[in-house]
């Protein structure tokens, strides 16, 4: 009689924990289900790690953290006599799924492959393994080594020409790039005066007033610059006498929004929940791996969320219109089913992001989400039950005036049923401007009569284009096609971690360092940071994918043209010595210029290498060294290598002459009890003030809100 197999012998495995957990729950007891962490190999951090004269052949390393679950994995595929493995549906995941299939070594690996982790689409998935795609394989290959030939080779030409510690990535660069020149666009903005006229009208025996702008002169677009313009113009209209010379009033439907993809849902999550790219991820990631919900247990709320496809399967659609009738009623349910077309790039094997279920209400499902997955779930739910639903139809009515030689045209709307509106209204960025529209006009004819009541000149300035925002920003990226679903959230991320740009509200600046960074960059390699080739490299990625073109004549096709253009720009870029500063060097007196690092600028001697006193920018950073005939200053720094690497401590900036180490952040203060540094030290959202010595049990007696302690040591 045979023996059944066991929950070892059947093994699936995921990258993350929580994915784990939620496909555990749906298979039960007839597999076992492990999670990789995430990504186990990598080229190496400490070389190279492309063998250029060998087809560009990546040497992958295990990556140090993931040593010990490697170890698991490979005990478990032992013990196993099926393998499938369910990493993400994408580049990345397929990569995953082809690491994890070269270090099991087992002779019966298949890949499944689903895009929502419920029971019906991971039972399904099971049913229908498949090998693993090595051409989506192939071009996440092709992507690493490109940033890493990039990277590499760029990041030491940036130390030793601008500053240490600075790093450029491929991708990251252009969109840096696009940053900086709106800056300069900004900097570079002279407003100019223009003027609009609006008249008050009515018809003639009837107090039904309505405004109207001035469009045009003798059958000319008006263009008003300056006051004197605006005052003669505004006194001959009062002159005039005016009749209707057009009137239309029609029917306009407004069609609802398409679903989420991953770059609409990221801009519209920072418009209304003001989230960020990256914090949006992380939050659908959560929705998408699946959450306990009551006695359903644990289950995935949302499809996946990396893609670029507007397409909805067929039950989803069937579901959403049984949605629609249940939750609004029959006139919101449109005659058949919204079809929305993908744009020309788009992944079709992929779905729009929408719930697993619609069925779910967000009320539903509110007392077992934190606030932040409550909100994007509503919003994503909002969004897909919207498009799905009938349009919202407006009243609208447009009258054309005459008087002398000048046309005049008042536009006005009423909302007569606001269909998919009642559920969802899409955002809007600061640099889209709202039409202003009058409600619904008078009844007027053509050749009636009107009166004008009041000329109401007004002054204008023309703007500079804003400042990206992290939402625009993924815009404008999607746009020129750099970029993929999965990358929009880290290249921004990168560039504001790096302090190339920093976030002041909602908006982007180009710090300093980002402007000298992308000056040097589209000085030298102006071929390559920039937004035609980058996307035309992203095109090659999807051609590999596709099966139309190899790795290595895509990377090839990049690597000669960077090469050469590295060799130039280590014989031709200058040395960067710096800002000339105000302040003189306390030690030579040579005059101090402000210099960069990865922390940001800071105030170096001109003298250097010769005298290498160096001092913060900010006077409230600069904090004296307490050893006895040192003139250093203590400076932030993170341990580099221990047990401790990682971790925060403040050292003396003349190390190793002066090896004094503070493990907080200094107060100014000594302590009463053996006169070492008080120091602050931080634990979470609190900060404890404390005797910098480990032989001295001082401590403040009350641990203080972080922005409390702040307003103190500043006060």
């Amino acid at each position: 009689m045979p023996i059944a197999p066991s929950a070892e012998d059947k093994l699936i495995i995921v990258e993350s924990p929580t994915k784990a957990r939620t496909i555990q729950s749906i298979v039960g007891k007839d597999f076992k289900v492990i999670s990789t962490m995430g990504h186990v190999r990598d080229l190496p951090e400490s070389s190279f790690g492309v063998d250029v004269d060998n087809g560009f052949t990546p040497k992958y390393v295990i990556i140090p953290a993931r040593r010990k679950i490697v170890e698991e994995l490979r005990k478990a595929a032992k013990q196993a006599r099926e393998i499938y493995i369910a990493s993400d549906p994408d580049r990345e995941g397929e990569a995953i799924a082809w690491h994890v299939s070269q270090l099991v070594n087992h002779p019966n690996v298949k890949r499944i492959e689903f895009h929502e982790i419920t029971k019906k689409a991971v039972l399904q998935a099971l049913q229908s393994p498949r090998e693993i795609d090595m051409h989506l394989v192939e071009a996440q290959q092709a992507r690493r080594v490109l940033d890493r030939i990039f990277g590499y080779n760029l990041s030491p030409l940036l130390w030793s020409k601008v500053a240490r510690g600075l790093s450029a990535g491929r991708v990251q660069s252009v969109a840096l790039r696009l940053v900086c020149e709106r800056e300069q666009e900004i900097q570079n903005f002279v407003p100019q005066e223009y003027w609009t006229i609006t008249v008050l009208f009515t018809p003639e025996g009837r107090d039904e007033p309505f405004k109207a702008q001035l469009i045009k002169y003798a059958g000319n677009d008006i263009n008003i610059q300056s006051e004197q313009e605006a005052m003669r113009i505004s006194e001959e209209l009062k002159k005039l006498q005016y009749e209707v010379c057009d009137f239309k009033r029609e029917e306009k439907l407004r069609t609802p929004p398409p679903p989420f993809i991953t770059s609409t849902l990221q801009q519209e999550a920072s418009r209304k929940l003001g989230f960020n790219p990256e914090q949006t991820m992380r939050i659908a990631q959560q929705l998408y791996e699946g959450l306990e919900i009551g006695d359903e247990g644990a289950v995935g709320l949302i499809t996946y969320m990396r893609t670029d496809s507007t397409r909805v399967a067929p039950e989803a659609l069937l579901e959403a219109r049984e949605a629609i009738v249940r939750f609004f009623g029959e006139q919101y349910l449109p005659d058949s089913p919204r079809q929305y077309r993908p744009k020309r790039s788009a992944q079709d094997a992929h779905e729009a992001i929408r719930p697993t279920s619609v069925m779910r209400h967000p009320n539903d499902v509110k007392p077992y989400l934190t606030n932040a997955q409550y909100d994007l779930y509503r919003l994503i739910w909002q969004r897909f039950i919207a498009s799905q639903m009938a349009e919202a139809i407006y009243d609208t009515v447009r009258i054309d005036i005459v008087g002398g030689d000048y046309l005049l045209r008042a536009n006005g709307s009423k909302l007569k049923f606001d269909g998919y509106l009642t559920v969802y209204q899409e955002g809007k960025d600061e640099d889209e401007e709202e039409v202003e529209e009058e409600g619904l006009l008078p009844e007027v004819s053509v050749g009636e009569k009107l009166k004008l009541i009041d000329v109401i000149p007004e002054q204008h300035w023309t703007k500079p284009p804003p400042r990206y925002t992290q939402a625009t920003l993924v815009r404008a990226l999607e746009k020129h096609g750099i970029g993929r679903p999965s990358t929009y959230a880290p290249i921004i991320s990168t560039i504001i971690k790096r302090g190339y740009v920093e976030v002041r509200g909602k908006k982007l600046y180009a710090t300093p360092l980002g402007m000298l960074i992308n000056e040097q960059l589209t000085s030298h390699f102006p071929e390559l940071v920039n937004v035609k080739f980058t996307a035309q490299m992203e095109e090659h990625l999807d051609a590999i994918e596709e099966g139309h073109a190899d790795r290595v004549s895509v990377v090839r096709y990049f690597y000669e043209p960077f090469m050469r253009a590295l060799e130039r720009a280590q014989r031709d870029m200058g040395q960067f010595k710096g800002v000339e500063a105000e302040e003189t060097c306390p030690r030579c007196g040579s005059k101090m210029v402000i210099r960069y690092s990865r922390h940001g600028p800071f105030l170096s001697c001109s003298s250097f290498p010769q005298c290498k006193f160096t001092m913060p920018i900010n006077e409230d950073e600069v904090f004296p060294c307490p050893a006895e005939g040192c003139d250093g200053y203590l400076r932030p720094r993170r341990a580099r290598k221990g047990k401790f690497k990682g971790r925060l401590f403040y050292g003396c900036s003349n190390y190793p002459n002066c090896t004094v180490m503070l493990p907080g952040k200094p107060t100014g203060e000594k302590c009463p009890q053996c006169g070492a540094p008080i120091i602050m030290v931080e634990r979470g959202s609190k900060v404890t003030v404390k005797c910098s010595s480990s032989e001295c049990s001082f401590s403040s007696e009350t641990t203080l809100n972080k922005s409390e302690l702040m307003k103190e040591a500043s006060s």
